[in-house]
């Protein structure tokens, strides 16, 4: 919904490019050291405390990691509005006169905003540890929300590069409620935060050893998003706006699926390692990516066959013309080929997190940005963005492969006894969705974009849920009682 609005207003113009290059910034610095990276180092120390009957140094060691995220939250921001001038330069080298200040003013704006959101990844790690998963994943829809009301109250009356930074302001308030939802239940969980900097509490200097090459792992992927950035401010007007619409899609499944079955499973491997078994850690990973497999597969294939009636479902509206679908829709088509690598790297990486090694995914992680980045600028040259698309799939399925490879060596398969027979009934599923869903889009030919969108998507969604329970698909039934409010584990 909050792309749709954005669509509408701004479509792929410059102050679109304008708000994704300075959008994506501090997400770099969000990413890099919020949900993933403060994930995979607090939780599994503070879940191996309450484990062990050990809360108040649980609370303890909360206060602490609390207290020192907002003295850097605070230094963040503050070097992010002085050094606005030189990041922008540094990440849209493209952007030039009105669109860089633009993009200079639309950073400092929204600078802040990523601090902000670094204290929600404490939430988060707190929350998700006394399972309580729903809040933490839902508090976002505040950023969201607020962003919808700031250009449904503001478009009327602004336009161009005024609306945009009425946006940017809308965004940094939907952060600072996005904490606001979470805290009372966080409160009530640490039974108030305990204010300290001391290093020497129990714990702190377990989280802050592993964050470090947590950090340095997730700077890789962030560097690979900052130079898709660069490539495409190279490109010219449009490019990044492309890209980004496109991620966005793209990032559907892997956040809904991917991340949603690893923020699960993290607090269970930890707890699973803290007893020492190592067998249960195998099987919660095989089980997990079964689960992942079953959902991003026939998403990545849905984005291949209808990548264009589903961008223009969702963002062909005002400004945002056909032509627009069209290019949008080919580069989603080359983003799904790498959507179910993507939705497995972070449960890869959590199963090294919980066995206490933080490294190994830190040197995947390296590999895995210089193929992506090579392989982007090398695509790029003859097929624009769909090239920097095509070069985020090979560094993904390179990291994917190099993770498995050395969660093997510790533990064993990670696929289970029957994963690639699993996988072979996603795979079968997923093509005779694809096919069904092309014949439909064939026959409603030049039907309005919505009806060729939704008719065939859902002929794909029947199918593949017909063909996978046909098969036996675990996941298929597990779902199926679930719908029908029956209990899915004893499937």
């Amino acid at each position: 919904m909050r792309e749709r609005v954005f669509a509408h207003y701004f479509g792929n113009g410059v102050e679109a490019d304008a708000f994704r290059a300075a959008l994506r910034i501090p997400n770099v610095i969000r990413n890099l050291l919020g949900e993933g990276t403060l994930s995979a180092s607090f939780i599994p120390v503070y879940a191996g405390l309450i484990e062990n009957g050990e809360h108040e140094a649980a609370r303890r060691l909360s206060g602490v990691i609390a207290s020192l995220l907002v003295l850097l939250t605070a230094a963040a921001a503050i070097l992010g509005i002085v050094l606005a001038p030189i990041i922008t330069d540094f990440a849209a080298p493209g952007f030039s006169g009105p669109q860089r200040d633009l993009t200079i003013t639309l950073v400092q704006i929204m600078f802040p905003m990523a601090g902000v959101m670094i204290l929600s990844a404490w939430c988060l790690g707190v929350l998700s540890t006394h399972r309580r998963f729903f809040l933490s994943y839902a508090a976002p829809a505040m950023w969201n929300i607020a962003q919808i009301a700031t250009l449904l109250a503001a478009g009327g009356i602004l336009a161009g590069a005024s609306l945009v930074i009425a946006l940017a302001w809308g965004a940094l308030i939907g952060s600072l409620l996005q904490i606001a939802v979470q805290l009372p239940s966080v409160l009530r969980l640490v039974r108030g935060i305990h204010w300290s900097l001391g290093l020497d509490a129990l714990g702190v200097r377990s989280v802050l050893s592993a964050w470090v090459p947590v950090v340095i792992g997730a700077g890789m992927a962030q560097i690979s998003s900052i130079i898709d950035i660069q490539l495409a401010s190279l490109l010219g007007q449009g490019s990044v706006s492309i890209l980004s619409y496109a991620q966005l899609i793209a990032i559907l499944p892997v956040s809904l699926f991917g991340v949603s079955v690893a923020a699960v499973a993290l607090p269970e491997l930890s707890r699973d390692a803290a007893r020492g078994g190592t067998d249960d850690l195998s099987h919660r990973i095989a089980e997990s990516m079964r689960r992942i497999a079953f959902f991003v597969v026939p998403s990545a294939v849905a984005f291949a066959v209808l990548g264009r009636p589903i961008v223009g479902l969702i963002f062909q509206t005002g400004a945002f013309r056909a032509t627009d679908t069209v290019l949008v829709g080919s580069v989603l088509a080359a983003y799904g080929l790498a959507i179910p690598a993507q939705a497995t790297i972070k449960l890869l990486a959590s199963g090294h997190y919980a066995l206490g090694d933080t490294r190994t995914p830190v040197r995947i992680a390296a590999a895995g940005v210089a193929a992506s980045a090579g392989s982007a600028f090398l695509l790029m040259q003859r097929l624009g963005p769909v090239g920097i698309a095509l070069g985020a799939a090979v560094g993904s399925y390179l990291n994917v492969a190099l993770n498995s490879y050395t969660l093997r060596r510790r533990l064993g398969s990670v696929m289970g006894p029957s994963g690639f027979t699993v996988l072979g009934k996603t795979a079968v599923g997923a093509a005779g969705a694809a096919l069904v869903a092309y014949l439909t889009m064939s026959l409603l030919g030049n039907s309005p974009v919505w009806l060729v969108a939704l008719g065939a998507g859902g002929a794909f969604c029947l199918v593949y849920g017909t063909v996978t329970l046909a098969l036996g698909h675990p996941d298929a039934r597990g779902l199926m009682a679930t719908l029908r409010g029956g209990d899915h584990r004893e499937h």
